[in-house]
């Protein structure tokens, strides 16, 4: 009877192991009924081999061994037992992270979320990818609803950075769980994330992109000066492609994109760049859905060469963009304007991006776009996956992160590079 509760026991909790259907009470229950039941056989094992031994009864001494094989079995039963529900634990904790995307439709974002999957694959985290589509109000719900499920672990590209209400909402949520919040990619305040002690961010020293990509354009510029001025006017006009208003990113490289650019030409001698549309005071134009999207930069690159042109002597001698998605966008609208298709158009008008996506690689190795700031999707994401192992095991969320990247204990910075 002993032997078969036992194996009942082993049975059913493979059965809600390979189900992941554990419930803790139950479990409870079985374990102490089976502690209280070996201990019991085992005080009756010893007063039956004890009086067997004084009246000489050889029946008596045999039921006596016969118990102990029983609980001997029993034993291992409940071990094996032990151990299938710590495994299944185990298992609970891991397979419950939360991934919420800004979007799914961003060029650079699903590079990262290629990695990432196949990192936290590797570890054997379970997870669940969400798109936000780019609304705030959805990733709030979906991260609330992911910690009723259960959740052990968010995973963050939070969608609204114009403020900081969207993320320690996030984290007043997840504070009151009890579990980590690992913010990434798009910037979160670092009084934001130290408010919360289970809260890391991985992303980068966002400022640094646009200081690299207009030290990148204005070197390039006054290498190129007097083929780049169309008009021959002394001056090179630009377009700025700004993906979102409000978002720090956008901000920084759009200042800093023209900004360190005519901190090099002023300092050899040039005049600084110079707008397109001398009407616009923003001196940008912006994807109005907040999508960096390609489609956007296209549209106004089209609408722009209809004006701006060389037959009219004031074409666009210049493009920058926040991203690749907006510079493919633009490069795209130029070549069907008959440029920047080297071997078939005689002029490349220079573009300029953000992130080093594959496509904008592919474009610069052709020569039809002119630099990129790499922004590392495989080490943003690598960072991601071992701090998500890192907080689900116990160990110190930034173990084995390279302490050059760290900034204190609450930001993982993720370096630039260029890309040309």
């Amino acid at each position: 009877i002993i032997f078969f509760a036992g194996a009942q026991l082993v049975m059913q909790s493979v059965t809600k192991l390979a189900h992941g259907s554990f419930g803790s009470d139950e479990s409870t229950i079985a374990i102490i009924a089976s502690l209280i039941s070996i201990g019991g056989k085992s005080v009756l094992s010893l007063l039956q081999y004890h009086y067997g031994n004084l009246a000489n009864s050889d029946i008596v001494k045999a039921n006596a061994a016969n118990m102990k094989n029983d609980i001997i079995m029993k034993k291992t039963l409940t071990i094996i037992t032990l151990m299938l529900l710590s495994i299944a634990a185990v298992a609970s904790a891991d397979g419950s992270a939360l991934v919420s995307w800004y979007t799914f439709g961003d060029v650079y974002l699903s590079s990262v979320r290629a990695v990432l999957d196949a990192a936290l694959d590797a570890t054997g985290l379970a997870y669940q990818d969400y798109d936000a589509n780019a609304n705030q109000t959805t990733q709030t719900e979906q991260v609330q609803t992911a910690i009723t499920k259960g959740s052990s672990l968010l995973i963050v590209n939070v969608v609204d950075t114009g403020s900081n209400d969207a993320a320690q909402n996030i984290i007043e949520m997840a504070r009151g769980a009890g579990i980590p919040v690992i913010f990434f990619n798009r910037s979160v305040d670092q009084a934001v994330i130290e408010s919360y002690d289970k809260c890391v961010f991985v992303g980068t020293n966002y400022e640094e992109a646009g200081h690299m990509q207009g030290e990148m354009i204005g070197q390039y510029v006054l290498a190129n000066y007097d083929a780049l001025d169309l008009n021959h006017d002394g001056v090179i006009s630009y377009v700025m492609f700004k993906g979102q208003e409000g978002n720090m990113e956008a901000i920084a490289r759009t200042q800093y994109g023209v900004e360190d650019a005519d901190a090099v030409l002023v300092a050899a001698g040039k005049a600084p760049l110079s707008f397109y549309d001398s009407n616009n005071a923003n001196k940008y134009l912006v994807d109005q859905n907040g999508s960096w999207s390609a489609q956007a930069a296209n549209d106004y690159m089209n609408t722009i060469l209809s004006q701006y042109n060389l037959a009219n002597g004031n074409m666009i001698e210049l493009v920058i963009a926040n991203n690749d998605d907006m510079a493919n966008g633009a490069v795209n609208a130029l070549q069907s304007a008959g440029f920047n298709n080297p071997g078939v158009s005689a002029i490349t008008i220079p573009v300029f991006g953000v992130d080093a996506t594959d496509t904008a690689k592919d474009l610069i190795d052709r020569g039809m776009m002119t630099g990129t700031i790499k922004q590392d999707a495989e080490g943003m994401a690598n960072a991601i996956a071992l701090i998500a192992v890192n907080y689900l095991s116990g160990a110190d969320a930034l173990a084995g992160i390279d302490a050059s990247m760290l900034e204190g204990t609450w930001k993982v910075a993720i370096p630039y590079g260029v890309y040309s």
